[in-house]
């Protein structure tokens, strides 16, 4: 109910003027509010009041709670009672000043003065006559001002005048029956008012509208002027009300279920703010104020304010709203456009990185490589680097090394097993449990957008009916097209431009073409037994004493027992068995150190034997050729480099070649071609061709129960067929590695550092490659080819030179043939 109406028709309303509230007016009998001003002085104290403008013929209580105002009030009640009252521009302001109030305001008799319980005064006055402030007296102890008073400009009579007064008692009346809750007498006290200066003073009174809005009409000089104001400000009033009603009707004719639902969601939410509780509303409006904060592109800024809204229009027992309130916090965690700072100082990056990591300088160098680019350009896009190579050679924390060397957060996401598309691109959110996916998981864990994300294992991605993981890849590490990611659960575009991806993978074969093609490949090889040794004593021992709560003067590794575990327990590229080694030997001493029994701290060759136990491989085994057909390969495997052992045996029969050790069908197809070969180059080589008839021959490799496959053992095949048929020798600790043709050509083959290193470990000295495979010894660096010679050769005639002995094996096998048969004509 509005102001006007309230004070209308219940006469007398109680306000408070200290606490801002509404002001109450009553009809007085001097209607013209002209009476009794013949006594009016031209100074006069100044009252300042809130929230109302008082009219003359107007009476109002006011609550007096200022110091000031209590002892203005008390001298007028002393003296003749009368007070000039002012409306404040600010009703806010606690201490006006004179630039806080009108300068135009009325002057009021007071009629009645209580002091109420609480100490508080309370003073009912009677507007007399406006007046307009001529001068400031004094402030001190109240307002003091040299006023000139203002006269009412109504015509006598008028059509004009007599209109406007019918006018303005039709608006009030229709505002009485726009509204059921006034009551019907209140129309008989609107029709007893016959003076229209009154009229105007008491309906401008009690308007429903702002201060500034009244206080213009009581600076209003012309009655006529005023009046049609007042009328215009009724009317607008009117047309208010009407569209309140007409609202009012149409809630109460088409309300149903869901509006039904809102109203009690609103009495939910008055109950929930009364309890301290937060309801669905705070929760919204905590994202929209979150989301001011974020620094994202223009189109995703409208899509979630756009979210918003839709979660304010969902009922919260809907099943659509934790999801898309989910949706929505989601977004608004992730870092859009926040970075961390790179470091580029290439010095402390390359100290970072040779701390953390022995040798791996290729690695470092690329690194090193693209912090310089960056440092220059101060914009490159990250780089898609794949660490290649076998396992436990440090290809996971490198990554965290070189977030470290550049200043940036961490991340790690293990794709090893993964075979569902929706792991990496998300699920829609429609869906049931819908979630985004892994990278952008990840990306709003780390709460950065260029960290450097670890994707390990990457060559163990599988699929299936569910989709190709390493097809999304193929966005994710396209620097052309990564800016612009799209998640199915996000439904924005996410940039992805700044992110360092690195890769890891055991082997490339696996890996997808067109996702390979799109990393930059950096082999991480194995590591030599000096290198074994460094990283034992740098890293693997202090981590496993720290690990084991042991002090540095309580285990002490000699250099000596550091190589028997390398060269008689473990049999790897990387360190991952040294380490493991390394750690149950601290074990035994820090079980000796709680059970407080005596051991030495100093750990040499007689403690790890002592500890470990017997010796697991051993030289000796691969330096045997007394025995013809047995000859030393190199292969690559999945985790690393091994030798490879090619043996063959005859055994009268009618030519039949027999293949075991679960080979692969490339590995016994060089074997069907060496022989094929051997049989073209019988006489050359010395070999009776009736060896090929009469007797079997049968190759196995050793350790059956493992899978062999690959073209490298070509000429090793070949040359253990053609020992095996001549009875030679093969040179001793030699080895080989390389593809044959038919016709007798050596071709190149891939692996080599890894093949070399498992070499040096078997106590191999000499090596025959493919002449083309030169190009990748001169890559390796010198250290590792210490103590090796190499042949490179291009045809099989230069292998078997110089493989084979010319003196033959201690025993060699006697051969005899049945008698050929004459063909008959």
């Amino acid at each position: 109910m509005s102001q006007f109406e309230k004070s209308l028709f219940e006469n007398l309303i109680v306000g408070d003027y200290a606490n801002e509230g509404d002001l109450i007016q009553l009809i007085t009998d001097e209607e013209d509010g002209q009476q009794g001003t013949e006594n009016l002085k031209e100074q006069i104290p100044i009252l300042s009041v809130r929230n109302t403008v008082l009219f003359p013929g107007v009476v109002i209580p006011i609550t007096v709670g200022r110091q000031r105002s209590i002892k203005l009030v008390k001298k007028a009640q002393k003296g003749d009672k009368l007070v000039g009252v002012c409306a404040q521009i600010n009703p806010n302001v606690d201490d006006p000043s004179w630039e806080d109030i009108y300068q135009v305001g009325t002057v009021a008799k007071i009629i009645k003065m209580i002091v109420l319980p609480d100490g508080n005064t309370t003073i009912i006055i009677q507007g007399k006559k406006r007046f307009q402030i001529e001068e400031q007296v004094t402030e001190d102890p109240y307002f003091v001002a040299n006023v000139k008073y203002l006269e009412e400009s109504f015509p006598k009579s008028s059509k004009r005048l007599k209109a406007l007064e019918e006018s303005l008692k039709e608006a009030a009346t229709r505002i009485l029956h726009l509204n059921p809750e006034i009551p019907r007498e209140a129309q008989v006290a609107l029709d007893n008012i016959d003076n229209t200066p009154f009229l105007t003073h008491f309906l401008s009174s009690n308007i429903n509208a702002s201060v500034e809005s009244k206080q213009r009409l009581l600076e209003i000089n012309d009655g006529v002027e005023r009046a049609t104001l007042l009328l215009e400000f009724m009317l607008k009033d009117i047309q208010m009300l009407e569209l309140k009603s007409e609202i009012q009707k149409k809630v109460h004719t088409d309300i149903d279920q869901q509006q039904r639902d809102y109203f009690l969601r609103q009495q939910m939410k008055v109950l929930q703010t009364e309890l301290g509780e937060e309801g669905p509303e705070k929760e919204v409006e905590d994202l929209r104020a979150r989301g001011a904060l974020k620094n994202w592109p223009p189109e995703v800024k409208k899509h979630f304010e756009k979210e918003l809204d839709k979660i304010l229009r969902i009922n919260p027992s809907a099943a659509e709203y934790p999801i898309a309130l989910n949706y929505a916090e989601t977004m608004v965690e992730l870092p859009w456009n926040e970075f961390t700072q790179d470091n580029f100082d290439l010095k402390h990056a390359r100290k970072v990185l040779d701390a953390d990591h022995f040798g791996l300088e290729k690695v470092k160098d690329r690194i090193i490589e693209y912090l310089a680019v960056l440092k220059l350009k101060q914009d490159l896009k990250g780089p898609i680097l794949c660490l290649y190579g076998p396992p436990g050679v440090g290809k996971t924390s490198l990554g965290r090394s070189i977030a470290a060397a550049l200043g940036r957060k961490y991340i790690r996401m293990s794709l090893g097993g993964l075979h569902d598309e929706a792991e990496i691109r998300g699920h829609r959110k429609t869906y049931v449990g819908a979630m985004p996916g892994k990278i952008i998981q990840n990306m709003k864990k780390v709460k950065t957008s260029n960290p450097v994300f670890v994707l390990d294992e990457i060559d163990k991605l599988s699929s299936d009916f569910r989709g190709d993981p390493s097809s999304a890849f193929l966005e994710v590490l396209d620097p052309e097209q990564n800016f612009a990611f799209m998640d199915n659960f996000l439904e924005v575009e996410y940039d992805l431009s700044k992110v360092l991806f690195i890769a890891t993978a055991n082997s490339l074969d696996t890996i997808q073409p067109a996702l390979r093609d799109r990393m930059e490949i950096i082999e991480v090889t194995g590591y030599t037994q000096e290198e074994k040794v460094e990283i034992a004593k740098r890293h693997l021992v202090p981590k496993q004493r720290k690990e084991h709560g042991l002090k540095a003067n309580q285990i002490r590794f000699e250099k000596a027992a550091l190589v028997k575990i390398i060269e008689d327990y473990t049999r790897e590229s990387g360190v991952r068995n040294l380490e493991r080694a390394i750690g149950k030997v601290v074990r035994y001493v820090a079980k000796s150190i709680a059970m407080e029994e005596e051991y030495d701290p100093k750990i040499n060759v007689e403690t790890v034997r002592k500890v470990l136990g017997a010796e697991i491989f051993d030289k000796e085994t691969y330096q045997d050729n007394s025995i013809a057909g047995v000859v030393t390969g190199l292969a690559w495997t999945s985790v690393g480099g091994e030798i490879l052992f090619i043996e063959s045996s005859l055994s009268r029969g009618r030519g039949k070649l027999t293949l075991s050790g679960q080979l692969g069908e490339v590995m016994k197809e060089s074997a069907m071609t060496a022989l094929s070969y051997l049989k073209s180059r019988a006489e050359e080589l010395g070999i009776d061709h009736r060896i090929f008839d009469q007797y079997d021959l049968h190759i196995h490799v050793p350790a059956g129960a493992v899978p062999k496959d690959g073209p490298s053992a070509g000429i090793t095949m070949l040359t253990a067929m053609a020992s095996v048929y001549t009875q030679r020798k093969v040179k001793s600790k030699l080895a080989m590695t390389g593809e044959i043709s038919l016709i007798g050509k050596v071709l190149p083959v891939g692996g080599i550092k890894e093949k070399i290193l498992a070499a040096k470990r078997a106590g191999i000295r000499e090596i025959i490659l493919c002449r083309r495979n030169k190009r990748d010894i001169d890559e390796i660096n010198e250290n590792y080819l210490k103590g090796l010679e190499f042949h490179f050769v291009d045809t099989v005639s230069e292998v078997l030179d110089i493989a084979l002995l010319k003196s033959k094996v201690d025993r060699p096998l006697q051969f005899s043939f049945d008698k050929e048969k004459k063909s008959k004509d």
